[in-house]
């Protein structure tokens, strides 16, 4: 045996795949083709969904899932990981305090523009929706329910629901389980600082806590990597089932609630960079990932383990800070789903039903959308904050069924604004704090620098 040809051998070539973003946009081309077939093919006999329209469905929602699931080990390990780290719960409780009244800022500049298009735009009062259409929600808004969401009801703020079916005589029940994450967020925060006040005692469960982060991560890292492929199943399915056939009698109230959703992003943000001497170009090839996800998954906490990611590897936003204000943010911060749709949704409900609303309804509507995500944090949701909105103005909520023909559609940009929202705040407070990586911030370039640990390990030739 020779030894000596083995350096006259050609090397060898892994085969290359288009970089990450370009696979998340085939797959968002994919997703919209599919969604057209699918729609063209039409339900089959029984009015049940075609093939591949159940098809589409079933693959959006198992990225989804897969994406939840990692939302638990991810956000406990992180926060404990991250109080532990910071060794000054003054620093902390500071940068929790800006955190807040960042929120809060954009939130009001939001909502001030979904009062500015509702009067503009007079949706309610240009609509051929008929008041057959008003229905009752199957769930409202509480005051006090950020006190109840704090208060965990169990170590991982879970909580199953149980739902009983009847067909052809025989009954059925269902039970499934959810999660609070602000609950999560609490008891993580609360072993985090414990484990901080013990010291060394504590530092055997935080070494284990460390090593656990870094399997959650790597694991989480395999999920993204399937974005692609969850995104054409996701918006197949939305192009396939909602389609734009609703909007009709609505397209003025949809025309208003998208315009505002684009000035948050596309001029309110930026803005704020630029006055925080941020380039708006890096911060959104830096978040696009998250934001795309959110557009077409429709779920905040489902794509709260990108946009941490996100916020920490592209937008250089300390892991010890960003691991608490994305979680806290994806259930508090929602400019899309708590300022502009609940704005616009109740000038909407006023108009139609003939309702004069006075300035201190406006303010009212101000005073909701600023806080009132946090009191629904709960029970997050478009729904819950726009019932919220209307009792508090004693509108009516039957006004609510006026407008869930066109949910899903307006679901997708609210989402997309509540993530661009969720990785801003925590950039500005960050850069304000001289805590953020201005470097990683400027060098970064989007979905390709998400995948980029990965693909340094994958990459590297084999040896000769």
């Amino acid at each position: 045996m020779s030894a000596t040809g083995t350096t006259d051998a050609p090397a060898s070539k892994r085969l290359r795949l288009p970089s990450f973003s370009v696979q998340v946009l085939i797959g968002l081309v994919a997703g919209v083709a599919l969604g057209l077939i699918a729609r063209s093919m039409g339900p089959v006999a029984d009015g049940s969904p075609n093939w591949l329209t159940s098809s589409l469905d079933t693959v959006g929602d198992l990225f989804v899932d897969l994406l939840r699931t990692a939302v638990i080990p991810l956000v406990f390990t992180a926060i404990v990981a991250s109080i532990a780290n910071l060794r000054d719960v003054t620093n902390a409780a500071r940068l929790a305090g800006q955190t807040i009244l960042w929120f809060a800022i954009t939130a009001l500049i939001a909502v001030a523009i979904g009062i500015g298009l509702g009067l503009i735009l007079q949706p309610g009062a240009h609509t051929s929706v008929t008041e057959e259409a008003a229905g009752e929600p199957g769930s409202t808004g509480d005051w006090w329910a950020f006190l109840t969401g704090l208060v965990p009801s169990n170590f991982l703020g879970l909580s199953a629901n149980t739902s009983v079916e009847a067909a052809d005589g025989a009954a059925s029940a269902t039970t499934s389980l959810s999660f609070n994450v602000l609950q999560l967020i609490v008891v993580a925060a609360a072993i985090g600082i414990a484990a901080l006040k013990l010291g060394d005692k504590a530092e055997p469960f935080l070494a284990f806590n460390r090593s656990a982060l870094a399997i959650i991560q790597k694991v989480l890292w395999w999920i993204i990597r399937l974005a692609p492929i969850g995104t054409a199943g996701l918006l197949g399915y939305a192009v396939a089932d909602y389609g734009w056939d609703a909007i009709g009698s609505l397209g003025r109230f949809t025309l208003a609630i998208y315009i505002g959703l684009a000035l948050v992003l596309f001029v309110v943000y930026p803005t704020l960079l630029r006055a925080h001497g941020l380039n708006p170009l890096k911060y959104f090839a830096g978040a696009w990932p998250a934001i795309q996800l959110g557009f077409v998954s429709r779920s905040s906490i489902g794509t709260l383990p990108v946009t941490e990611q996100v916020t920490e590897r592209n937008l250089g936003v300390p892991r010890s800070y960003a691991s608490f204000a994305v979680p806290f943010g994806a259930t508090t911060k929602m400019d899309g789903c708590a300022a502009i749709y609940p704005a616009v949704a109740a000038i909407f409900v006023a108009q139609f039903f003939g309702v004069d609303l006075a300035v201190t309804d406006y303010l009212l509507i101000v005073l909701v959308s600023v806080v009132g995500s946090a009191a629904t944090a709960g029970t997050t949701g478009a729904v819950v904050m726009l019932t919220l909105t209307l009792s508090t103005l004693g509108l009516p909520l039957a006004g609510v069924g006026l407008l869930l023909a066109v949910d899903p559609i307006l679901d997708m940009g609210r989402t997309a604004v509540n993530v661009a929202g969720q990785a801003l705040v925590p950039t500005i407070v960050a850069k304000r704090e001289g805590l953020l990586d201005v470097d990683v911030y400027n060098s970064r370039h989007g979905a390709d620098a998400f995948t980029d640990d990965v693909d340094e390990r994958t990459e590297n030739p084999v040896p000769a």
